[in-house]
């Protein structure tokens, strides 16, 4: 069993506010797995005052953005180092499948890679060419860190949800305060370990993992000068509204609904193949999963066919044995969220064609739940508009690639989508007429040197690459 007693605050292991520990139980059999302190608002006082004294000193926002690239690729190795460890950890903490844990750590060197790369070549400070070749006028244009930053992240994917928002705050020479979901108390511990091997100034970063009560307190505390926040749409609204009156930077990466476009012509083996990864990851629970399927009504009872068929494929159970696609729901309340929208879709009117509100058999004691495959689904219905954040598909019919279209970007959200064609052309046109943040073609991966992050309900503001390094800047103007 593992234990952290002790809070990461301002670069030093300290005694937390409250000395009683939450205890951090298996979602596979809710077993104990380990002890974690909590961060209470007066711990958070000392994290933002230590990151407000760090960055007004200026030791880590005046070092050369080399050496903060050195310091940050030194946290990139000691993380592969502990690649397996980590991937452990967010098992047991999620019940996220060991399949997936695993190959989530490649992802998160090639998203420490992007960064730094984009952090060699990023235009730190450049003097404009005047638009009147006869002025004596010229502008330098710099980029300054924003300051203190809060960093939010949630449950599901917690260090690739950390290090997409500590490692381009702390490369463009900023301060932060990272805030984690209990579930995560102890990657997020571990993660704190790492960050306390590479040699950063005091104050420059704490990490608290805390509950809903204490994260408000710090979005509102006035020496916070940016919020990074990644989770759901309502509580992006409410950071919104807080930071809209303190007047603080926000990027919000939120919720979606994603779409996954099935054209006429499209190879069916190859896109069921590809939706088990793109819409079945993490157990479902995944801000990016293609859970709309629009298929053509020309092929509508084929694609149904064969996704039934890979649902009712796929293991289900203990996320630590390696032939499990599927584990656990992370808690209690998100399973029972689940079954929920099931008995919703039926309900509805949807046709149960695999799956259904019961639990999986021998899987009573975990927050197991059954994954789900609706037919005849229509777009106004809420399994088809609602993010469910768990292993339930729905399949909805469409006309022509008008009406495909119509459908896909007849949603709230716009994080991502997904379009399938033998014709990749085809498939990019249809591509650009979706208003979603990422679109990927027949499956390919999500990129990291691009920006990342979603239209309308899915958030504000981007991440990844030099666009994910800008948003944690300020530009400062100097005319000579």
């Amino acid at each position: 069993m593992i234990t952290y007693d002790r809070l990461y605050v301002g670069g030093s292991w300290t005694e937390p506010t409250e000395p009683a520990l939450l205890e951090i139980l298996s979602p596979h059999d809710r077993s104990l797995i380990g002890r974690a302190a909590q961060a209470q608002p007066a711990d958070v006082d000392r994290a933002v005052a230590a990151a407000h004294t760090s960055f007004e000193d200026r030791v880590w926002r005046d070092t050369a953005p080399v050496e903060r690239i050195a310091v940050l690729r030194r946290f990139n190795e000691l993380r592969e180092e502990q690649a397996d460890r980590i991937a452990e950890l967010i098992t047991a903490e999620n019940g996220s499948a060991a399949w997936f844990t695993k190959a989530g750590q490649a992802g998160l060197t090639r998203q420490a890679n992007a960064y730094l790369t984009a952090a060699e070549n990023f235009d730190w400070e450049r003097t404009l060419t005047p638009s009147d070749p006869n002025s004596k006028v010229r502008s330098v244009v710099r980029r300054e860190p924003v300051g203190v930053v809060a960093a939010l992240i949630p449950w599901n994917s917690p260090f690739s949800s950390a290090t997409s928002k500590i490692l381009p705050a702390l490369l463009t020479g900023n301060s932060v305060v990272l805030k984690a979901s209990p579930e995560n108390s102890l990657s997020m511990g571990l993660l704190a370990e790492l960050v306390d091997r590479i040699g950063l100034p005091d104050g420059v970063i704490s990490v608290l993992p805390a509950e809903r009560e204490t994260s408000e307190y710090l979005i509102s505390h006035p020496r916070v000068d940016k919020i990074a926040f990644t989770g759901s749409t309502g509580a992006g609204r409410r950071i919104a509204t807080i930071a809209g009156e303190q007047l603080k930077r926000v990027s919000l990466e939120l919720g979606g609904k994603s779409a996954a476009v099935i054209l006429p012509d499209a190879d069916l083996t190859a896109v069921i193949d590809g939706l088990k990864f793109g819409s079945l990851l993490n157990n479902g629970e995944s801000c990016i999963a293609q859970t709309r399927i629009l298929a053509p009504n020309s092929r509508y009872e084929e694609v149904v066919a064969a996704l039934t068929a890979l649902v009712e494929s796929l293991p289900v159970g203990d996320p630590r044995d390696p032939a499990t696609f599927i584990g656990p729901m992370v808690r209690g309340d998100q399973q029972q969220r689940v079954r929920d929208y099931i008995e919703i879709g039926l309900g509805e009117g949807a046709r149960l064609v695999c799956g259904g509100p019961q639990l999986p058999p021998g899987l009573h004691d975990g927050f197991y739940v059954t994954p789900t495959v609706f037919a005849d689904v229509t777009p106004d219905m809420r399994i088809a508009r609602e993010e469910i954040f768990g292993p339930v598909l729905v399949v909805i019919a469409y006309d022509d690639i008008d009406d495909a279209i119509r459908i896909a970007n007849d949603s709230d959200y716009g994080l991502s989508g997904g379009v399938w064609s033998v014709d990749e052309a085809a498939a990019v046109a249809v591509a650009r007429r979706i208003r979603t943040g990422t679109v990927t073609i027949n499956g390919a991966p999500v990129g990291f040197d691009g920006p990342f992050g979603g239209f309308k309900a899915s958030g504000i503001g981007r991440e990844f690459g030099a666009v994910g390094l800008g948003q944690y800047t300020e530009y400062q103007t100097i005319t000579v």
